[in-house]
């Protein structure tokens, strides 16, 4: 993923240019293939990215035609596609999923995000007004944090993470999924409002097994958007192996619709998902599978059965436990965090990142987020009715961004993909 530093009303901005791009290149990890920044009156936005669509010319911030709108994006625009064709009569300038935010905005102002399918984090700046305006995406699977200085207080301050903050800041908070700021008022807005973000609004529509399949592949198939190699983290367990076999098919039907002959990048091929529901990409022509653990564990036993079956190129790694100690100074420094069992899970994915990422892979799909949706950890078999088990699921739901750090991506690799959502 890429990484974003912004400071909006700077007292002196030119002046802290250079420190600006300092603090950004603390989290050049996240974006390590190019550097960009911009400023307009007395607002920078500082950009580090992970080139995964737009390779070519979707370097950012991006800036309108008139140069009166910059944008600083983290994340990815699935329906990018068919935004742009809502929006005709504006000249885009890249090939970036992301650009369309501009023209959204244009069109519905602090509303855009409400049109948006993607996971993201964005500022943008409008120089006629003034104003910037921050969103994150409806779980916050991006992260992004907003901070103020009681030194400098018409100054705010956002960024993928804390490290870009702390020397400025004495006030930081996480910045909630779902909402949007607007500096107009200096609110934070819900901008996400579906039903079921009410708990205690038990569903009674009966289970469609159809209707669950095919949302699951159409959430595969839009997130196998990419002009990169792409891989599965794969464990053999239900949910990884689940991802891993509709990757492997959508993978192959793409790769077959591809005529090498007339793919041309410069003729404007835009990696995404068509009207149709066809899958445009541009990563390799088979699925590569990739799994970590200690010597024989069963988990590795299995993910190979699983790779066999699905016919993906499978990449096997272990580690021992003193290689896990050593790299926790390095897991707590991305994740930010202390949090013991947040840190336990994610030492392997580090590991298991490190791995990936030196076989050339920028971006993998995983199965989590499943559990919290489906019920799928043991306590949930205890619940003492369907309403409370239903309420417990959404409640684990709205708190993912919280009990899943997770989310940090590590290495620039760890891509938590939310495949489930738009199920409930």
């Amino acid at each position: 993923m890429c990484g974003i530093f912004a400071a909006y009303k700077h007292e002196d901005v030119h002046r802290y240019k250079q420190k600006a791009l300092q603090l950004s290149k603390r989290i050049r990890h996240r974006g390590p293939d190019w550097s960009g920044n911009a400023t307009k009156n007395s607002t920078i936005f500082v950009h580090e990215r992970l080139a995964i669509v737009g390779l070519e010319s979707g370097a950012q911030p991006i800036t309108s035609p008139d140069e009166d709108y910059m944008l600083c994006v983290n994340g990815e625009i699935y329906n990018h596609i068919q935004l742009r064709e809502e929006c005709p009569d504006y000249q885009f300038k890249t090939l970036s999923d992301c650009e369309p935010i501009i023209p959204m905005y244009l069109k519905h102002d602090i509303e855009a995000p409400k049109y948006l399918d993607g996971m993201f984090a964005w500022t943008l700046y409008d120089a006629k007004q003034d104003r910037i305006v921050a969103a994150r995406d409806p779980i916050g699977i991006t992260t992004l944090y907003m901070g103020r200085s009681s030194a400098s207080p018409k100054t705010v301050y956002f960024a993928s993470e804390l490290k870009c903050l702390t020397d400025d800041c004495d006030t930081i908070t996480a910045f909630p999924p779902g909402h949007v700021y607007d500096s107009k008022t200096d609110k934070i807005t819900r901008y996400f409002t579906p039903d079921w973000l009410d708990e205690k609004r038990i569903p009674s529509t009966p289970i469609d097994y159809m209707a669950i399949r095919h949302s699951l592949e159409k959430a595969v198939r839009k997130r196998l958007m990419a002009e990169v190699p792409f891989g599965v983290l794969l464990s053999g367990g239900l949910d990884s192996s689940l991802i891993a076999s509709i990757a492997a098919r959508e993978t192959a039907n793409a790769t077959n619709d591809v005529e090498p002959s007339t793919y041309d990048s410069k003729a404007r091929h835009l990696a995404g998902v068509d009207d149709d529901g066809n899958l445009h990409t541009a990563g390799w022509t088979s699925l590569h599978s990739f799994a970590i653990g200690l010597p024989n564990a069963p988990d590795l036993q299995a993910a190979r059965k699983v790779a066999k079956f699905i016919g993906s190129t499978h990449h096997e790694h272990t580690f021992t436990l003193q290689e896990g100690l050593d790299a926790l100074d390095d897991v707590i420094y991305h994740l930010e965090t202390y949090d013991v069992t947040t840190i336990r899970a994610s030492t392997p994915m580090f590991l298991l990142s490190r791995k990936i990422k030196a076989q050339g892979v920028k971006m993998v799909l995983s199965g989590e987020g499943s559990d919290e949706i489906f019920g799928g950890y043991l306590y949930f078999a205890q619940a003492p009715s369907a309403a409370e088990f239903h309420t417990e699921s959404v409640q684990r739901v709205k708190n993912l961004h919280l009990a899943e750090p997770v989310f940090l991506l590590v290495y620039n690799l760890y891509n938590y993909l939310f495949y489930y959502l738009q199920i409930i």
